[in-house]
């Protein structure tokens, strides 16, 4: 016979809610007691049977990672980062499928029946369409990437504004005053706040902020390097670029060697988000860590408590602070 959540409770001297909030990593659970269930569970070989538990309980226990799209402007780390994130939190309680928001013609196949919670990893406000499906389903769900108002959420971001002040920052402290932003894509929300960062940080130290050093990308290697040889055509070159992600940085790093620049010797470089690569480039880059397994093991937490406990009307709004990273890619002017 197999062991079930009730056996694992009568051992524990706990009831079967908080056997099933400590085997899906809840919060609510010390983590002593967390600990001792756990304990209880692997010594007992115990496997959550979802077919049986779908059947009484009506759940099927299917959680969804659902970004704005996975074809334009999600980048393998971000992409792999957000998945291990979630993944390392819900393990064997649910299984976790992922999918683009833009697969999707029409939402009629998103209840409630199909999926136990779902966690939006949003970047744009066209993804409101598909939150507000969410919310007038019942379904429970958390914003990730993005602070969304008017649907009774959670909202667990980074600081991205920021996180680009702070790098645009450290630019200028090296001795930089001619800075280009290279952007991400257009419409997305990280983008007009890395841009926001950007300017403030130019108007704190009184930099001239130049519309020719202002080139739209689109957060991959290609967008990087086009709008780095765009740069590279100025007749006044700027000495620093500030890219939007770390992608981006790679691409005009390619550009800039192609055109004969030495980096950072001849100009400086600098990403944003800290992806698994950065560190191992040649020059090493100077970037800025945004924190997404974080951010998505957080948002996997609070999604799992919310659909054990039921508080569909919970509101929050969380920041999750960057870190800069100073490596190789910039030099003092």
């Amino acid at each position: 016979m197999s062991v079930t959540i009730k056996d694992i409770a009568r051992l524990a001297n706990v009831s079967h809610t908080t056997v099933s909030r400590a085997l899906n990593e809840s919060p609510l659970i010390n983590r002593e007691t967390k600990e001792k269930i756990q304990e209880i569970a692997k010594r007992l070989h115990y496997t959550p049977n979802y077919s049986a538990k779908s059947l009484v309980l009506d759940r099927s226990y299917n959680l969804g990672l659902f970004f704005s799209t996975l074809n334009e402007g999600t980048s393998a780390g971000f992409f792999f980062e957000s998945v291990r994130g979630v993944n390392n939190v819900v393990k064997g309680s649910y299984n976790l499928v992922v999918r683009g928001i833009d697969d999707y013609k029409d939402y009629n196949g998103i209840t409630r029946k199909s999926f136990d919670g779902v966690l939006v990893m949003s970047q744009s406000a066209r993804d409101d369409e598909f939150i507000r499906h969410l919310h007038e389903s019942g379904i429970p769900f958390v914003v990730l990437n993005r602070h969304v108002e008017g649907y009774g959420s959670v909202n667990i971001l980074s600081d991205d504004r920021q996180g680009a002040f702070q790098i645009v920052q450290f630019l200028i402290h090296q001795g930089h005053r001619r800075i280009a932003i290279i952007e991400g894509k257009a419409g997305f929300k990280s983008t007009q706040e890395r841009k926001k960062g950007y300017l403030e940080a130019m108007a704190e130290h009184d930099l001239q902020i130049r519309e020719e050093y202002q080139v739209q990308g689109s957060y991959d290697l290609e967008s990087g390097y086009i709008r780095m040889k765009d740069l590279l055509k100025l007749p006044e070159l700027p000495t620093a670029i500030f890219c939007s992600n770390d992608d981006m940085a790679v691409g005009a790093m390619k550009a800039a060697l192609e055109y004969g620049l030495k980096i950072p010797d001849d100009l400086s470089l600098a990403g944003f988000d800290d992806n698994l690569f950065s560190g191992y480039l040649s020059p090493a880059l100077t970037t800025i860590k945004r924190p997404v397994e974080q951010m998505s093991r957080k948002g996997a937490a609070v999604l799992v408590d919310l659909i054990e406990s039921k508080d569909l009307g919970k509101q929050d709004t969380v920041y999750l602070p960057t870190e800069l990273m100073i490596r190789d890619s910039v030099s003092r002017r």
